[in-house]
């Protein structure tokens, strides 16, 4: 299944990564952010999409789709049959937007919202047509980190499920539906948890912001490039697997190691301590500066990841090498 034409409410951090990843596979986007500064942000944002892709397929991409700012919601959404919401995490906006998506979209047209934690039934309360509704929750960058988190509401029917999946794969993503509505689903909870004893860490003096990123980037992060957590640990158990890592990890896990059913009070000494050490460790780098950083070393990952497994790919590189193939094939039809 295929997009035809898709449609984007809301172009900031998160939005501009999908109409970039859209655009870059060929599709038009019609886009409505009502910021004055919206088509600036997206097209700075796009030229850097441009540049990993470039990477990526060195033989040449698809023609882009065209970029078309819509003046209202109604104007973006009328002909499109797939919408991406991405307006900022409030229930009241979400609710005004959803709803307004709702009533001038195709009835068959599949709306994506970009909520990082808030359930699909609660946003699926001012629609009309609440079954077309999921969750459809990316990792920034959009365009290059492959994962979309689909969560389907209470409403939501098991064939606009199937049409997300079908649609998000489409465009090289790796959907994985989420099997119980939860708030912040599973990816962002995992997150939260490391975010939470950071935070501790260095409020309590005992790491700095530069350090923590250190640990992280030199240790564990590199396996977690290639294998996820149980994976990793099944390896860590030796010839006897994953049994036997629990039988020798299972007790720490009642010992006082982590702070997480706790959280440090979130105060202006706290924000003063963590944004200085932030200015610190990358204050010399723009914004666009570390994001060219962050997609270099990403399709640099991701390329060497495809070369594994006897060149048939590992993880994300598996996917990468038919997300590649697509985008070649699609180079040779373009006009």
């Amino acid at each position: 299944m295929q997009i035809s034409k898709a449609a984007c409410v809301g172009g900031g951090v998160i939005g501009a990564g999908w109409v970039a990843r859209l655009v870059l596979n060929g599709i038009d986007v019609t886009l409505y952010d009502p910021d004055p500064q919206a088509s600036r942000k997206v097209d700075e944002v796009l030229a850097g999409a441009r540049s990993a892709y470039a990477q990526m397929v060195p033989s040449g991409l698809p023609k882009e789709g065209r970029v078309t700012y819509a003046s209202t919601v109604a104007e973006a959404v009328a002909e499109a049959d797939f919408i991406q919401e991405s307006v900022p995490e409030r229930l009241d906006l979400k609710h005004k937007v959803l709803a307004e998506i709702d009533a001038h979209a195709q009835p068959d047209a599949l709306i994506g919202s970009s909520t990082s934690g808030i359930k699909p039934t609660e946003m699926a309360s001012a629609l009309n047509y609440p079954e077309r509704l999921v969750v459809a929750h990316p990792f920034n960058p959009v365009y290059l980190l492959p994962l979309v988190e689909i969560v389907g509401g209470e409403k939501t029917t098991a064939a606009f499920i199937d049409k997300a999946k079908a649609l998000y794969a489409s465009i090289g993503m790796k959907p994985v539906v989420i099997r119980k509505e939860i708030e912040a689903f599973v990816g962002d909870r995992l997150l939260e948890a490391i975010w939470r004893e950071s935070l501790w860490l260095i409020k309590d003096g005992i790491t700095t912001v530069e350090e923590l990123d250190d640990i992280i980037r030199y240790s564990f992060g590199l396996r977690w490039a290639q294998m996820g957590l149980f994976q990793t640990y099944r390896i860590a158990g030796g010839e006897a697997g994953m049994r036997h890592f629990m039988e020798q990890f299972g007790p720490c896990l009642s010992w006082p190691w982590t702070k997480l059913t706790d959280v440090p009070e979130f105060n202006d000494e706290l924000v003063d301590l963590i944004a200085g050490q932030s200015d610190e460790q990358s204050g010399r780098y723009s914004i666009r500066e570390l994001e060219k950083i962050r997609d270099d070393n990403l399709v640099a990952m991701m390329g060497a990841l495809a070369q594994q497994n006897g060149g048939k790919g590992w993880g994300a590189g598996a996917l990468q090498n038919d997300y590649v193939a697509r985008l070649k094939a699609a180079a040779q039809t373009k006009t």
